[in-house]
């Protein structure tokens, strides 16, 4: 195995005579942070400057090599990346099979930060990847980590401590292969049913999304910010939910946010809950407010809601970075997407930049245009002194994570880590809590081992150790069907990542669903990533279960009665489309007659 740099190398690795030895005064971990980082800016170029404000994406290469230019993603190489560009926050995109192979990647990209002429370490961030979903716009495959619900899955639990030991399991596994930032939690407010980034918020409740969004971030800062953290950046600032008519602004068809119940506020809430728990990092969203007292424009570029609301109102001084994508054009899986620029489109790059910084933000999500931001200096469009307020935050935040005494981990350490068998252990324990059953007629669960089981969904290898597998619903007791709830083909591959659309299941899942409930009584158990209309299927089967990311063993210990049943929904399930429609965006519980309740569930 290649030997990997210590953090005493890094300080000796050549670098030019004006910056070598003690001409690096901001080594000196006694000296004060800010003192530190005054030093550092002090020697530091625009070009190195201006390198701090770009925040994207960054693969490696399977084997913990460093990556060379990726086609498929549009990703120039790490060298280009670090040495060319001079960048230094990157988010990970790849999931590799190992801690291994990711802590080898790691080192290197931290020794190649180590070669340039100050030596500025890398930051890496991820989005969530402790579950099960795959969409490379919101969260990534668990991978070799331990495997969660999704956060819609933890809020059914109502367990602020169980949120905050996921937070830690997952800071131990993030640190250990050098992830220092977490794009999460999300504490937007599902109150638009159709909105597709439900999934990974706590649902539409104010209070506890704000409870358990406090849990998060001290599970994976700690109580005390410092080496051993992950920092969190919380999304979507002022809150993503409100979308009009559900559609979400990754699109320009989803570009804006309504208020008709005058709810802004409340979706405020849940940020002042994570700002007070210490959330280092705010994310705001695409969306554009239409017909409330602020700039018609996306939030990335809004100054009355980024400085007037956030630095100004609430006082956080942290790092903002805005969404991925607000200044240049990109292909995505072979699809041209304009920039999300919503209300500035007619703006230049430049421009957008120039409105970006404005409004308060001190990163540039998914960009890398280091250049357009060194012109704009040269040109007197932006000065020093502005790249100046941003620079000392980011700097900041490398001090303090501790990067610059010791940005390399421990691959061996990394390897026993990521996956270890008891982190495994406690997300399967958070799987089986999260289970929510919404009805249960005549009692079918839990179900005896003696049944007969015939399954859809569900690997029949695993469900042969709960009951006898049979082959056809005639020949069973009990039926299992795992269902995705429904969602629209929006015709594009990245587009099809975000679940949007009527929330109606098609004439052909439901003729299957009663199909089977006549010949047996059946459970569907759904993967309730939005609030689907399950009326049809409640109607047809025996017991409906909803679940968030829950494995097939986890859901069948608690439908066979091994583990007890107590998960809680976390929004209110709508009982038609009609209800829906007529519902207000930012009011939270505002479909009428709602089909199960917020907080409804069954014990077994």
């Amino acid at each position: 195995m290649t030997t990997m740099p210590t953090a005493a190398t890094a300080a000796e690795t050549p670098v030019s005579d004006d910056v070598a030895g003690p001409a690096r005064p901001w080594l000196d971990a006694g000296l004060p942070v800010a003192e530190r980082v005054e030093l550092l800016l002090d020697a530091m170029t625009v070009e190195e400057k201006a390198g701090l404000f770009f925040h994207t994406m960054i693969t490696m290469s399977p084997d913990g090599e460093l990556a060379e230019a990726n086609p498929q993603f549009g990703l120039p190489s790490n060298r280009e990346y670090v040495v060319d560009k001079q960048m230094t926050h990157f988010n990970l995109l790849s999931v590799a099979p190992d801690g291994r192979t990711m802590a080898t990647w790691h080192n290197r990209l931290q020794e190649l930060a180590a070669s340039t002429r100050l030596g500025i370490p890398v930051t890496i961030s991820t989005d969530p990847r402790h579950s099960f979903t795959d969409n490379p716009g919101a969260a990534l495959m668990a991978g070799p980590f331990s495997k969660w619900p999704e956060p819609l899955g933890l809020a059914a639990t109502r367990d602020a401590e169980l949120v905050r030991q996921h937070g830690d399991v997952a800071r131990r596994e993030y640190t250990a292969v050098g992830i220092r930032v977490a794009l999460h939690p999300q504490v937007d407010l599902a109150t638009e049913p159709r909105w597709s980034r439900a999934l990974q918020t706590s649902g539409e409740d104010a209070d506890l999304t704000g409870e358990l969004g406090a849990a998060y971030v001290r599970g994976f800062q700690g109580e005390t910010f410092g080496p051993g953290s992950v920092a969190t950046m919380v999304k979507h600032f002022p809150g993503g939910g409100p979308q009009k008519d559900g559609e979400d602004p990754h699109f320009a068809y989803g570009r804006e946010q309504v208020y008709p119940g005058g709810k802004f506020d409340l979706h405020l809430e849940p940020f002042k809950a994570v700002f007070a728990a210490g959330a280092r990092q705010v994310m705001p969203y695409y969306g554009m407010p239409v017909g409330t007292e602020h700039e018609e424009v996306g939030f990335g570029f809004n100054r009355s809601v980024l400085t007037g609301i956030l630095r100004e109102q609430l006082g956080f001084d942290g790092i903002v970075c805005t969404d991925w994508g607000l200044v240049t054009d990109a292909e995505i899986f072979g699809t041209p997407f304009p920039a999300r620029a919503w209300g500035v489109e007619h703006l230049t790059p430049e421009e957008r930049i120039v409105k970006i910084l404005d409004a308060g933000a001190d990163q540039l999500g998914g960009e890398s245009c280091v250049e357009l931001l060194v012109g704009l200096v040269r040109d007197g469009r932006v000065t020093e002194d502005r790249l100046d307020v941003s620079a000392r935050r980011l700097l900041r935040e490398k001090f303090e994570l501790g990067l610059f005494e010791n940005p390399y981990v421990d691959v061996e350490a990394a390897a026993a880590v990521v996956g270890a068998p008891e982190l495994v252990a406690a997300g399967e324990a958070a799987q089986r809590a999260s289970v929510t059953v919404l009805t249960n007629a005549g009692g079918v669960l839990p179900f005896a081992p003696t049944t007969r089981l015939y399954v859809e969904g569900v690997d029949p290898e695993v469900a042969g150790r709960y009951g006898t597998v049979v082959a056809t619903p005639a020949e069973a007791d009990l039926a299992i069907l795992r269902v995705q709830a429904p969602y629209e083909d929006r015709g594009s591959v990245f587009e099809n990542f975000f679940h949007a659309g009527s929330l109606e299941f098609t004439g052909e899942v439901l003729d299957h669903v009663r199909e089977v409930a006549a010949a047996v009584p059946t459970v569907v158990d759904v993967f309730l990533d939005r609030p689907a209309i399950l009326a049809p299927v409640v109607d047809a089967a025996a017991s409906v279960v909803a679940t968030w990311g829950v494995s097939g063993p986890a859901l069948l210990d608690v439908l066979s009665g091994a583990s007890p049943a107590g998960g809680r929904l976390p929004f209110d399930v709508p009982r038609s489309t009609a209800a829906v429609d007529a519902s207000r965006p930012d009011v939270p519980f505002d479909t009428a007659d709602p089909l199960f309740r917020f907080g409804h569930g069954l014990t077994l």
